[in-house]
C-alpha cells in the first residue's frame, strides 16, 4: 500500500479541504471569486467533508463545494487517476433516455479512433452496466484507466450485447486522459470532405495541427465540413482550425489571468501567439517569450492564405462541444467564416492549470478566462448556431445523422468563391 492508498483521517480531509480552499483563493482568475462568500462556503461544508470517511463520498462532497462557483474547468480528482468519465476514457458522450424505465445513458458521440469506437460501440447504443454496476442517470458512468472494462449495452434494435472495452493508462497525472488519434476525414463526394476533430491534445498542439494540414491537403476540398460535436477542447491546436477558416492573420481573442483581470487589461500591449510550430524544435524561442510573463496573451490566426474551401464551410456542434471548441465556434461566428449547425455550446472556456494537493489530489482551477476580439466572454454563455438541429434518442437509434444532412444540404446552395464578396 502507497501513502496515496492509505484511508484519511479526519485531520487528513480537513487539511485538504484547507489546502483547496486556499487554493481557490489565491489562484483562480477572478478575486472577487464569482461573486460567492467563500469563507462561509467553505465553513459550510467542513463538518460534512470530515465526516466523509467513504473516498467517494469526500470527492463528491470537496466537488459539491467548488462548484458553488459556478465556472468550469474546477475539480478535485486524484492523481492516480484510476477512473474517469466516458470523456477521458473512452471517447464518448452520452445522452439521456428517459423513456425507459429506468433511464438510462444513450451512446451520443462516438469518436473514431477511441477506444469505445474500437470495441465496437455505435452510436445509438443504450447502456445498461460497466463492471457489473447498473449506469442510471443522473450519475456519469465512469470507466477505469489501465484496464478492460466490461460493458452490458443494448444495440440499436435494442438487442443486448456485452463489450470489452481496453483503456490505456492516461500518461498525465494532473489531466488523466486516454490518447487516440484526434483527426479523422472522408470524402463525402461532389468534392465536400468531412473533417472530425475528437480534441486538441497538447498544450501547442503540434500534432493535431499537422493531422489537420494532411488529411486537407490529401483531400483538397472544395467544400468542407468540420465536425466537432463532442469534442471537449484542449491546447492550442484549435488555431489550425481558425487559421483554416480566413486566409490572412486576424485576431482571435485573448485570455486574461488574474493580474489582467483585476488591473484590466491593455490588449495592445499583450505578446501574440501566431503560428503553431512545425516540431518541438521550435518551440524553443517560444519558451522565453512565454514562460516568464504574464500569462494574458493575443491569439492570431496563421495567415496560410486562400482555400479552395473559403465560403463554403459547415461547423457541427452540440452541447458537448467545449472549451478550445468554442473558441474555434465563436471566431467563425464573428468572421461569418463558416456555418455553425446543431447546438448551443456549454459556455466552458477557461485556462486552467491543475495544482498538488496532499495524499495524491490534485486540484484543477481556471488561472485564465477567454475573451473573443468582439468582446464576447464566452465562460457560461457558449456559441448559438446559425441554424439549430437537436439530436434525439430515437435519431440516434435510427442511424441517421440529421446534422451532417442539413450541412451537405446548405453546402450544396453555397459558391465557394464567396469569401472574396464577403471580405474574409
Amino acid at each position: 500500500m502507497t501513502p496515496n492508498d492509505r484511508r484519511l483521517t479526519k485531520e487528513d480531509r480537513l487539511s485538504i479541504l484547507h489546502r483547496v480552499a486556499q487554493l481557490v483563493s489565491d489562484k483562480l482568475y477572478d478575486e472577487r471569486l464569482n461573486g460567492v462568500d467563500w469563507q462561509v462556503a467553505v465553513a459550510d461544508v467542513r463538518d460534512r467533508v470530515a465526516a466523509a470517511d467513504d473516498p467517494t463520498e469526500f470527492e463528491q462532497r470537496i466537488n459539491d463545494l467548488l462548484r458553488r462557483l459556478n465556472v468550469s474547468h474546477l475539480g478535485f480528482f486524484r492523481s492516480s487517476g484510476q477512473h474517469a468519465t466516458g470523456k477521458q476514457t473512452i471517447g464518448v458522450t452520452f445522452m439521456e433516455d428517459r423513456e425507459l424505465n429506468p433511464a438510462r445513458w444513450v451512446f451520443q458521440d462516438v469518436h473514431e479512433h477511441s477506444p469505445a469506437a474500437g470495441a465496437g460501440i455505435e452510436r445509438g447504443w443504450t447502456l445498461i452496466a460497466v463492471n457489473g454496476q447498473e449506469a442510471i442517470p443522473p450519475t456519469q458512468p465512469a470507466f477505469n484507466f489501465q484496464s478492460a472494462n466490461r460493458l452490458e449495452v443494448l444495440d440499436r434494435e435494442m438487442r443486448s450485447v456485452c463489450v470489452t472495452i481496453e483503456v490505456p493508462k492516461s500518461k498525465k497525472r494532473a489531466k488523466p486522459f486516454a490518447e487516440f488519434p484526434p483527426v479523422s476525414a472522408r470524402d463525402l463526394g461532389d468534392g465536400v470532405m468531412l473533417l472530425k476533430v475528437s480534441h486538441f491534445p497538447g498544450v501547442v498542439g503540434i500534432e493535431v495541427a499537422q493531422a489537420i494540414s494532411r488529411e486537407l491537403d490529401a483531400l483538397n476540398p472544395r467544400k468542407l465540413v468540420i465536425d466537432l460535436r463532442g469534442n471537449t477542447g484542449g491546447g492550442l491546436g484549435c488555431l489550425r482550425l481558425m487559421s483554416l477558416l480566413v486566409p490572412g492573420r486576424r485576431p482571435v481573442g485573448y485570455t486574461v489571468t488574474r493580474r489582467s483581470f483585476s488591473r484590466g487589461v491593455d490588449v495592445d500591449r499583450l505578446i501574440r501567439f501566431n503560428r503553431i510550430p512545425k516540431n518541438r524544435l521550435e518551440c524553443l524561442p517560444l519558451f522565453p517569450r512565454f514562460a516568464f510573463r504574464d500569462k494574458s496573451v493575443v491569439i492570431e490566426t496563421e495567415g496560410l492564405g486562400d482555400k479552395l474551401f473559403h465560403g463554403s464551410v459547415a461547423i457541427l456542434l452540440n452541447e458537448h462541444s467545449a472549451s478550445a471548441t468554442e473558441m474555434v465556434a465563436a471566431f467563425a461566428a464573428e468572421t461569418k467564416s463558416a456555418v455553425l449547425i446543431g447546438k448551443k455550446t456549454p459556455g466552458r472556456v477557461t485556462g486552467a492549470k491543475s495544482f498538488p494537493v496532499s495524499h495524491g489530489y490534485r486540484c484543477a482551477i481556471p488561472v485564465a478566462r477567454y475573451v473573443t476580439w468582439g468582446g464576447t466572454a464566452l465562460e457560461g454563455i457558449g456559441v448559438a448556431p446559425d441554424v439549430s438541429v437537436d439530436e434525439t434518442v430515437a435519431g440516434l437509434r435510427s442511424g441517421r445523422d440529421q446534422a451532417l444532412l442539413v450541412a451537405e444540404e446548405m453546402l450544396a446552395q453555397l459558391d465557394p468563391t464567396n469569401h472574396l464578396a464577403q471580405g474574409l
